[in-house]
């Protein structure tokens, strides 16, 4: 039975992406313990990432490319992508070497690409107007879920590792079947749009949908890799001050505050705009990118809070970019729009987290922080140019 009171499918869409995003990190969550199991390498760590990653890239392109959501009804696309998730996430339980688990892990990106995207389009789908707080909800949901295998595996810590993979699969499985008893498509869809693969290139030549596209990629170009090197900036800073800094504790803090940014930009876009959020957030992390060279030498309490501000900062843009690019894409192919924008975006994640690491390794200084500036400002170069022309954006 659908249920359509908009204020009921909110806080269901929200559940449900924190619970598909659950898989995300969760073979991270338990990575120590299969390095000693299938007996790993320390390379392992970047190898599971990366091939989440590259299984997420491929699988946006493929449903950008066939307009899945578009052409097929976004709940029932949601629900399968959940469940085949699940199956995917559950199967690292029974990896036998490198192959296997690597295999399951790239799978399991494979099918977040019809959870986290699709996800989005339903929203827009049933919000005509304040789809920019609506998304905030849903990219809080993100950040949160991400971070969940960890926390269970903190809360489980008497408990085999398999704890942690099994609870995320039964997690997703049932936020994708919650999803499809009690969520309709929404009165907002549009009419469903043909096969064409051709649509990916033929959306860019919209301006205000390439000022947003872009403007996103250079904020994702900051945002997982500055998220990836949290812990390495906190250890550097304790090793320097031989102080009682929490690593752990703090890593998590950093980042999981971008779930309260990402909520509160969206009620601020209800009075200031999508691209008045964006923009603010974007010049906030540039700055705190600029002076990352020097917040080493600054003591405990200004490092941390300087650190916070730009775990705030710097991913309160990403549903306003979301938001931009859903209301300047055709609606016939919103999904395909949103799935494109994302698959391109975590590409570009892929190449400044291998040049930074690169520098690191290299140098091993924090000038090569200002390497992230390279997003903000390319993206609020690109945002300039969106033109407003409702005033939900």
């Amino acid at each position: 039975m659908s249920l359509k009171n908009p204020r009921f499918i909110l806080p269901v869409i929200v559940f449900s992406q924190f619970a598909g995003t659950s898989l995300w990190f969760a073979g991270n969550a338990v990575l120590p313990d299969l390095i000693l199991e299938l007996s790993l390498d320390l390379s392992a760590v970047g190898h599971v990432t990366m091939a989440v990653q590259a299984g997420f890239i491929i699988g946006t392109l493929i449903f950008a490319a066939m307009n899945m959501a578009d052409r097929y009804s976004p709940v029932k696309v949601f629900f399968a992508c959940s469940v085949l998730g699940a199956l995917f996430n559950l199967s690292v339980i029974f990896a036998s070497g490198y192959a296997t688990l690597l295999s399951a892990r790239f799978l399991t990106g494979f099918f977040l690409a019809g959870i986290y995207p699709v996800g989005m389009k339903i929203a827009s789908d049933w919000h005509k107007e304040g789809l920019g707080k609506a998304l905030g909800y849903l990219v809080g949901a993100l950040v949160l879920g991400t971070a969940f295998p960890h926390f269970l595996k903190f809360a489980g810590a008497d408990l085999p590792w398999r704890f942690v993979m099994v609870s995320t699969s039964v997690l997703s499985a049932s936020g994708g079947l919650l999803l499809l008893l009690t969520v309709s498509d929404g009165p907002y869809s549009g009419k469903k749009g043909d096969f064409k693969p051709s649509v990916m290139f033929k959306l860019f030549k919209d301006r205000n949908f390439r000022s947003a596209a872009f403007g996103y990629f250079g904020h994702m170009w900051e945002l997982y890799t500055f998220w990836a090197f949290v812990p390495v900036m906190l250890a550097f800073y304790k090793a320097g001050f031989e102080s009682e800094l929490n690593v752990p504790i703090w890593s998590f803090l950093i980042i999981a505050v971008g779930c309260l940014s990402c909520i509160a930009g969206g009620y601020l876009s209800q009075k200031r705009g999508s691209k008045y959020v964006a923009t603010v957030s974007l010049m906030i992390s540039g700055l705190c990118c600029l002076i990352s060279p020097f917040i080493f030498d600054l003591s405990y309490p200004v490092f941390l809070l300087i650190m916070v501000i730009w775990g705030v900062s710097v991913v309160s843009d990403s549903p306003q970019f979301s938001t931009l690019v859903a209301g300047s894409a055709d609606r016939s192919y919103v999904a395909t729009g949103l799935t494109l924008v994302n698959s391109i975006g975590f590409t570009t994640t892929i190449i400044s987290i291998q040049i930074l690491t690169a520098v690191w390794v290299e140098w091993l200084t924090p000038w090569a922080f200002l390497i992230l500036f390279a997003g903000p400002l390319f993206g609020w170069f690109s945002i300039r140019k969106f033109k407003v022309h409702s005033t939900t954006l």
